[in-house]
This record gives C-alpha cells, structure tokens and sequence, in this order.
C-alpha cells in the first residue's frame, strides 16, 4: 500500500456490493464507515436479488438497485438503470470484470477497485490485490480486503488514522421477523427449549461435514434440551430433509427451514433468535456473527483466513479446522486431501460447542 491521498468527497457515490451473502456482509463494517464518513450525501447500493434482503434495515444507503447482469448484453442494461441517478463515484467490493464494465458504461467519472481479472482500463484509482507467489492470491479477509479499498481511495484520513474495524452489522424489518417468527412458529420449535441452527450444506461439496458428523451432533444437541432449525438453500431441501430423517425427533423439536421455504430476509430472523450456529464456511455463518449469536464454524480445504470475522463479545465464534496443525505459511486450499472435512470429529466440535457457550452469559437468548 502506498501513501496516496483520500480522494476528494464525493457528491453521489454507488457501492457495487458483492454478490455472496457472506461477503455482502463482511462488507458492512466498510459500508458503516462510508456512511459515517459522508452523512449528508446520496449513496446508493448495487447488488444482485437477495442481497438487497440481506442488507434490509441498515442505514447504509439511500437506494438500493436491485439488478443481475445476465447475457452479454447485461451490463449495458444495467448500466442503464443506475445512469440517471448521476453518481460521481463508484466503489466497486466485487473483483468481476462485468462489474468494473457497468459503471464505466454508466459514465461514473470516478471508479475504484481492486486491479484484477483484467479490468484495470476500466478503473480509474486502483489498487493490487495482494499475492503469495507470482500467481495465487494471499488469503486476506474479506472485511480487512474492502476496508482496505475504501480506506486508500475514499475514507478521509482523520476517520480511518488508528481505528479498528467495527464488528459486522445486520438489521431485521418488521416484516422479516414476523415471517420468520410464522416459520418457527408452524414447526413448533423455539418455544420452550433455546434454539440452535445447523448449516450442512453450502455452496462447495467439499465444504460440507459429513451429514452423519451433524446427525451426531443435532441428536447431542437434543439430549441436552436444544430444539434445532436446518438450514439450506431451495436446492439443499434434499439435504436437510436428509437430515431431519436420520435424526427421527419427536415433533416439534426440528425445524427444516429449506422445505419450510426459507429466505434471506427471514433466515435473518430465525438466526437473530438462535442461542447457537454450528455452520460450515457459508452465509449464514456471517449472519449469525453479525447478531451475535454464539458460532462454531468448519473449515476443511479451504483456508479460514480468507473469511476471518470481527465478531461480537456476546456471540463468541470457535472456528474449527480439519487439520490445525498445518503451518502458518501453508494454506489449506493447497492440501485438499490434509485439509478435508472428514477430519474433524464430532468430539472437537462438541468441545467448540462448550467452549462458545461457556462465554456467554445465558444460553437462552430473547425470542423473536
């Protein structure tokens, strides 16, 4: 990084947002600095659908375009919603060329961005993205990697000189909470034991602990007077019903919420009324770190630091790894097989369970 000036303040600033939800919200401690930073000026978000659900309730934005860039003719469509809002400045969180593309067609004078996937014409203040070697990427956190862009390119000096990164933040609608309140509610859980969401799924195969290793897990959870609510997305609905089969609770003590249509917006609400996560590395683990929600996370053959968290003192995350004892210089996406996720026990992650509930003060948390 060198010492270039903060670029004067803009009048109208687009943030493209990033199109995971785990980066989408990795990004907030960025977005909360930006709109500090700037109170008085029109800012506006583009992010693809279901992001927008992500984000709903938060202060950051004036406006939200909610558009996906599809075809090739996509970004020029897209460009042209966003053009007549006449911004003067994008910030782009998002490494894609079709990004970089849009908000050059939209005619925004000024584009910030990372100078990678070929798109550094298209910037007009730039920055490297950092390496390890010639040609892989450094596993950088994704929150220390947008704070990092803003901080350069935008943030003005006196706001960004010796501060710390604040933890992630998400806010619920009241229409968000009622829907996941209703969710809870048709499966009978949540009630009268704490509640706790196992995630199996995710969008790697080869991120997933072993369903049995979860089965284990859930039915301990269970014994010990825990309801539990399995988390998918509409095409994991084979998967948590998998589970949901092989841990034959009584009714009213499981919840799954792929097959009781779960969305963003209320996935957000059942997690904010969760006493306990037990997650691979996948959205929804974020989202639980954002309301604070006691976390434990596996990780296999990709590398934790590519997604280290800033998390609440209240909601304490244990991050497991399938092979802790690989060198500090040593990545795991590079050792697959060292790395794979069938070597984490259930044991250790029982511990990791102990360990985060042990931090916390009650592991009963308020109710929806």
């Amino acid at each position: 990084m060198t010492d270039d000036p903060p670029l004067a303040a803009p009048h109208r600033l687009l943030i493209v947002l990033p199109s995971w939800v785990g980066d989408a919200v990795m990004a907030t401690p960025t977005l909360r600095a930006v709109r500090q930073a700037f109170p008085g000026i029109f800012i506006g978000g583009l992010c693809r659908p279901g992001i927008d659900e992500v984000l709903a309730g938060t202060p950051f934005f004036d406006e939200l375009h909610v558009e996906r860039a599809q075809g090739v003719m996509g970004p020029k469509f897209v460009a042209a919603k966003v053009r007549p809002r006449r911004y003067d400045t994008a910030l782009l969180l998002t490494n894609s060329f079709s990004t970089a593309l849009i908000v050059r067609i939209a005619g925004i004078p000024r584009r910030i961005g990372y100078d990678r996937d070929a798109r550094g014409l298209l910037l007009t203040d730039k920055m490297k993205a950092a390496r390890r070697g010639r040609f892989e990427w450094a596993p950088v956190s994704a929150v220390e990697y947008y704070w990092s862009l803003a901080s350069r390119f935008l943030l003005p000096a006196s706001r960004v000189g010796g501060a710390a990164l604040g933890p992630l933040e998400l806010a619920l609608t009241p229409a968000q909470r009622a829907a996941g309140e209703a969710i809870l509610a048709a499966a009978g859980v949540g009630r009268s034991h704490p509640l706790a969401v196992l995630v199996p799924g995710g969008n790697n195969p080869a991120k997933h602990w072993p369903l049995d290793h979860y089965a284990a897990m859930g039915s301990r959870l269970l014994d010990q007077g825990w309801d539990l609510a399995l988390n998918g997305s509409p095409g994991e609905r084979d998967l948590t019903a998998r589970l949901a089969s092989i841990l034959a609770a009584p009714p009213g003590r499981v919840a799954d919420l792929a097959a009781a249509g779960i969305t963003p917006g209320s996935l957000k609400a059942v997690v904010a009324s969760a006493g306990l996560m037990i997650a691979n590395d996948t959205g929804p683990r974020h989202i639980a770190a954002a309301f604070g929600v006691p976390l434990v996370s596996l990780f296999g053959p990709t590398d934790h630091r590519w997604t280290t968290i800033p998390t609440r003192p209240e909601g304490p995350e244990a991050i497991v790894l399938a092979d802790p004892t690989l060198p500090a210089h040593e990545v795991a996406n590079d050792h697959p097989t060292r790395c794979a996720m069938h070597h984490i026990t259930v044991e250790r992650v029982w511990q990791a369970v102990q360990s985060v509930l042990a931090r916390r003060e009650t592991v009963t948390p308020p109710r929806l």
